[in-house]
């Protein structure tokens, strides 16, 4: 494979960059709204399983009474 100098490096990293279609900003603020909802019900999944397991160990070998 063929080194490339430095000027070359940056005039390919241009043009590849160019080709990147970005995203609007509307798509960037949907997809962070389902981000933000998405790590919600992942919490509160876990805090459920959490209650679950606390529950079920208590139960089983009588912790913390």
């Amino acid at each position: 494979m063929a080194k490339t100098n430095p000027v070359e490096f940056i005039q390919q990293v241009g043009n590849e960059t160019s080709k990147v279609t970005w995203p609007t900003r509307k798509e960037t603020l949907v997809t962070t709204a389902m981000v933000f909802v998405m790590v919600i019900v992942a919490s509160l999944f876990f805090l459920l399983a959490d209650q679950i397991i606390r529950f079920g160990v208590t139960l089983i070998l009588g912790i913390g009474r």
